[in-house]
């Protein structure tokens, strides 16, 4: 399992019992876990929560606050800085978890910066959400083009890049279904060093078009292949779709960039307690 050790500001401090209790900054939030089928290991640590996320049996739920709460707060993980808040939908604004893989792009694009620092590495983040690999590209080097079909995450994105000092980095932001935006810059004969895709098991592009990642994501897979430059440094994709192992993800990469090499491992998050809890799953291709 693939897992980042460096967020200094982020903790899982214990699961089980269907929830995660985790420290978000000086806050802590217990939220729903469904893969943490085991029972709680510390359970006097979640009497001090700030704040609990109830699901509802209709469908949603919405959080229970225990103690006073900002809106919003900002917390670091390395050299950046993220807006995070407990949004309607259980979330935060960022998936910790994603921090190893912002490692790995990160030392990808460094590396051909150190190898021609005068050269331009440009990346496409699909499904790009508030940002969280938008700024680690951008802050390694890289210019980004940041796509995403909800305009409210778009926003949120532009304001974390204000957090990392990244207001006047070389990213566009694009509102835009993601299948459509790759086809238009294939029509205009555009190109990327490095992909990374973060695609929902179910959405929807802001004109209502349908996603449902196993009949979606090889096509929308196939059509970014053909956007990579011939020196491209990395294509990264990433599932949280439950009963998908690893390989289907490093598969479905394989079978579209039969060049190079792909590997793929569960990502996951380090628990105080000693158990790993597991948080999706990473294909990485590189030349």
């Amino acid at each position: 399992m693939w897992m980042s050790s460096a967020f200094a500001d982020f903790t899982l401090l214990d699961s089980g019992d269907g929830m995660k209790l985790e420290r978000w900054g000086k806050f802590t939030l217990a939220r729903p876990e469904p893969q943490a089928v085991w029972p709680k290991q510390k359970p006097e640590l979640w009497k001090k929560a700030h704040g609990i996320y109830h699901r509802s049996e209709k469908g949603g739920g919405s959080w229970e606050f225990l103690a006073p709460m900002p809106d919003g707060w900002n917390i670091r993980y390395r050299d950046l800085t993220f807006l995070v808040r407990p949004t309607g939908f259980k979330h935060t604004g960022l998936f910790p978890e994603q921090a190893v893989n912002w490692d790995h792009m990160s030392s990808m694009i460094k590396a051909r910066k150190a190898a021609d620092p005068k050269g331009e590495i440009r990346v496409l983040n699909l499904f790009a959400y508030t940002g969280g690999a938008t700024m680690a590209c951008a802050k390694a080097g890289a210019a980004v083009a940041h796509v995403d079909s909800a305009k409210g995450m778009v926003a949120w994105a532009k304001d974390n890049a204000k957090l990392c000092g990244l207001e006047n980095a070389p990213i566009r932001y694009l509102v835009d279904d993601c299948l459509k935006f790759v086809k238009r810059e294939l029509r205009r004969g555009k190109s990327y060093h490095g992909i990374v895709m973060d695609p929902p098991s179910y959405g929807r592009g802001p004109d209502g078009e349908m996603f449902r990642f196993e009949t979606h994501v090889y096509p929308l897979i196939e059509e970014c292949a053909k956007l990579l430059t011939d020196d491209a440094a990395f294509f990264l994709l990433n599932s949280y779709t439950s009963g998908f192992a690893p390989a289907v993800a490093q598969n479905a990469l394989t079978a579209a960039l039969p060049r190079g090499h792909v590997e793929a491992q569960n990502i996951g998050i380090r628990c105080e307690t000693g158990l790993h809890l597991p948080c999706g799953a990473t294909a990485r291709w590189n030349p």
